[in-house]
């Protein structure tokens, strides 16, 4: 039986397979961007540092697969992470659709093209540095992005 094309419309996140999953990520990088958190609202600041394994021109880990045991701060969404996503970007599928959202239309399984998440503006590449910069995070913090 093939698989539906708006899968995620009728599947929960906890049913999904694999490559399922994987598609939801529309790899514009921000949730690998460090963020600053004010912990009595709990409202979450992004500064312009990712990660040192995003690739900062193209917002892609350089090393996916392996990235949790090389960052141990990286964290591996899961549909039981995802029982408070507050702390993703609002545009992150996995956080929209677990709040019962849809997707935006930029959003590759949406416009059928992965190139839409940097035509919309969405896409932190080439707009971020690399975290082995030393100077303090305050000092990077961004307002393009909405959490």
């Amino acid at each position: 039986m093939p698989e539906h094309p708006a899968f995620w419309k009728y599947t929960a996140l906890e049913e999904l397979t694999p490559a399922q999953w994987e598609s939801l990520c529309d790899g514009c990088g921000k949730c690998c961007l460090r963020k600053l958190e004010d912990e009595e609202t709990r409202e979450v600041f992004y500064t312009r540092v990712a990660c040192r394994l995003l690739d900062t021109d193209s917002a892609t880990c350089t090393d996916y697969r392996h990235r949790a045991e090389c960052m141990p701060d990286c964290v591996t969404l899961t549909p039981e992470v995802l029982t408070d996503p507050y702390w993703l970007p609002a545009t992150c599928a996995y956080r929209l659709l677990a709040e019962g959202k849809n997707l935006p239309a930029w959003h590759p399984l949406i416009s059928g093209d992965p190139r839409t998440v940097t035509f919309s503006g969405n896409s932190v590449a080439g707009r971020v540095v690399s975290e082995r910069v030393d100077d303090d995070l305050e000092a990077h913090l961004i307002d393009w992005i909405t959490s």
